[in-house]
């Protein structure tokens, strides 16, 4: 029996993660959405102080001449996370506006003619 590249199987984990991820997200109800965007938020905070440890401490003497590799790396997380974050507090907003009572115009007051 041959062993399977190991690129192969990795894919085959990332296909089935997109998957299961894509029926996990739309069978949560709306309910849910808010708690699960704030989590999704704290996570995506998490990348950002990650993203900016590695765009700022590594050095040409501790990483080599391709340092500029992990700066790259973390400054595309500290973006990618941001806007993950900016986008995730818009969302939890408008589903917050959704379950605001909407208030009704006033009706205008009629004048009555003099007589």
């Amino acid at each position: 029996m041959e062993h399977v590249d190991p690129t192969i199987f990795r894919l085959a984990i990332f296909v089935l993660a997109i998957f299961v991820g894509y029926y996990v997200v739309w069978s949560v109800t709306p309910a849910l959405h808010t708690p699960l965007m704030a989590v999704t938020n704290a996570i995506s905070s998490v990348i950002i102080v990650g993203g900016l440890i590695a765009a700022a401490a590594v050095s040409q003497d501790v990483a080599g001449p391709n340092a500029w590799i992990a700066k790259g790396a973390g400054v595309a997380a500290v973006t990618l996370a941001s806007v993950n974050i900016f986008g995730g507090f818009m969302v939890t907003r408008r589903m917050l506006a959704m379950y605001k009572k909407k208030e009704r115009p006033a009706k205008p007051v009629e004048a009555t003619p003099a007589s």
